[in-house]
């Protein structure tokens, strides 16, 4: 009997072809006396459908949970998403991040990042800063499945520039 090597993409059905949304996201080093790090949630939006919530970065290991009372600080996603979820969140929640430029990966079906069918979606990107400001990107795109898309937005105070690449 001969044995034969089959790749990870031939055990898990679809993963050759998963979505995946590479996101920059630039948090800009502000020349304040007392700099604290943002708060930052990141969420999807579909066209008629439902908001779900991808990433929060927040102080999630606080004495007590005591980092979870400034989420509502980000107010646009704490109104769609966020006061519905329990902290800290799998997959979603991680530690606040220093001022540079930030990548992440996201796999459609893993962590926070769903599957995504064709449409018209939004990407929202708030940050809120304690003894700072708030600001809030929005990044639209229309998925057909298939054909990868891009998006890019640029903020003025509390966020940089913001991309997305969206492919299968």
């Amino acid at each position: 009997m001969t044995a034969v090597a089959l790749g990870a993409g031939a055990l898990l059905p679809g993963s050759a072809a998963a979505q995946t949304l590479d996101l920059n996201v630039a948090i800009p080093r502000l020349s304040v006396a007392e700099y604290h790090r943002p708060y930052v949630a990141i969420w999807l939006e579909k066209e008629g459908g439902p908001t779900r919530t991808v990433v929060v970065w927040y102080d999630f290991d606080m004495k007590n949970g005591e980092g979870t009372k400034w989420l509502r600080d980000i107010r646009m996603w704490w109104r769609a998403s966020g006061r519905t979820m329990s902290f800290p969140a799998d997959g979603v929640s991680s530690a606040t991040r220093a001022p540079g430029s930030h990548k992440l990966t996201l796999v459609g079906g893993r962590g926070g990042m769903p599957t995504l069918s064709p449409g018209k979606y939004t990407l929202s990107i708030e940050a809120a800063r304690e003894v700072g400001g708030r600001e809030i990107l929005r990044l639209p795109f229309t998925w057909n499945g298939s054909t990868a898309v891009s998006a890019k937005a640029a903020g003025a105070s509390e966020l940089g520039a913001v991309s997305l690449t969206l492919k299968r």
